[in-house]
């Protein structure tokens, strides 16, 4: 399900992302999000990813290859296209038939490479 809160995604990101996928929903920063194809694949990429995780292991191991990053020195930008899951996501968001190919646990082949 795709829900229209801007504010609630301004809050969660930092006025950072347009999306932010918290399994089961899509919450979209406006309506024009919602037709958006490409984004919309980005994030039903993640929700494969959630659901596969069990949701609660998926964030944390989110949080914890983002704070990797940042040890690592990267930015904040840096460090969260260091998450393999958004490198999975990010590598195949143009691909809107990905999903009925995709493996499971794909995401597993973008760990711990560069951007």
């Amino acid at each position: 399900m795709i829900i229209i809160a801007p504010r609630f995604v301004k809050i969660l990101t930092g006025n950072f992302a347009r999306a932010i996928t918290l399994y089961p929903l899509v919450f979209v920063r406006d309506k024009t999000d919602r037709e958006d194809a490409v984004l919309l694949n980005h994030e039903a990429i993640h929700l494969r990813q959630q659901r596969e995780w069990l949701v609660l292991p998926f964030y944390l191991c989110y949080l914890t290859e983002y704070l990797l990053g940042r040890l690592r020195g990267c930015s904040h930008y840096e460090a969260y296209r260091y998450i393999s899951f958004e490198k999975e996501a990010y590598t195949h968001e143009h691909d809107i038939s990905y999903l009925r190919q995709r493996k499971s646990m794909a995401f597993k082949r973008y760990r711990l490479q560069k951007k």
